[in-house]
């Protein structure tokens, strides 16, 4: 995990992840290509794989692509 935190709006990835997270817009947004096409087959991996993400981008542990954490400003 890196000290800096990411780039990516905290409220921007969870605001895409309640509304558009069945089809992996938070992590397009945040640079996880792969895994959200991968959302996008499961449908969120019938919403838990959603669930799991937006539990995780609520507590500030959600990281980016480059391991960087999304936290609020």
């Amino acid at each position: 995990m890196s000290a800096q935190p990411s780039e990516s709006d905290w409220i921007v990835a969870l605001l895409l992840c309640l509304i558009l997270g069945g089809v992996g817009a938070h992590r397009f947004y945040t640079g996880k290509i792969g895994t959200a096409v991968a959302m996008i087959f499961t449908l969120g991996g019938c919403g838990i794989w959603v669930l799991y993400d937006l539990i995780m981008i609520a507590t500030e542990k959600f990281e980016d692509a480059e391991g960087r954490l999304v936290i609020k400003d």
